[in-house]
């Protein structure tokens, strides 16, 4: 664990240099990234903070943002700081992106994220509704793993 946090320290540091010199490329993407380390490493601070810095650096990136919207709508959703009004924002806001742009795996796991909050606040027609999207769109793409995590729901 240790070891996996000096390196999440260490690719942040990375991040805020090349922010600093002006180097944009796709720090958005990269910020995500990290920002999942974090999440996963059960650092919700700083996966918050990396994922704001995501938001910001990918405004004229609708691909990298949508990623970001969806990242902060899965950190919305965890047990330790779940906020389900924020987590729909950001889903909605990070499936209407994705489905502009055609990006279909995400759109799906924005209905799955969406299914797992109305489920866990007592909605369960919205929840039901958004699961059988994401199942249809993950048989559709043949993503056999994530079929079976929307089955286990």
């Amino acid at each position: 664990m240790e070891g996996a946090l000096s390196r999440v320290e260490e690719a942040e540091r990375l991040l805020d240099k090349q922010a600093a010199s002006g180097i944009v490329g796709h720090r958005g993407w990269a910020y995500v990234a990290v920002s999942r380390a974090c999440l996963l490493l059960g650092r919700l601070d700083k996966a918050r903070h990396l994922g704001d810095c995501s938001v910001a650096s990918s405004q004229r990136q609708p691909g990298f943002r949508a990623h970001a919207l969806h990242f902060l709508g899965d950190l919305a959703a965890h047990r330790d700081q779940f906020d389900a009004e924020s987590g729909v924002v950001h889903y909605q806001q990070a499936l209407a992106l994705a489905q502009s742009h055609g990006m279909r795996p995400l759109v799906a796991h924005c209905y799955l994220g969406l299914s797992k909050l109305y489920r866990r606040t007592g909605k369960p027609e919205q929840a039901q509704e958004n699961l059988t999207a994401a199942t249809m769109m993950y048989r559709e793409m043949d993503m056999g793993f994530w079929c079976e995590q929307a089955r286990l729901m």
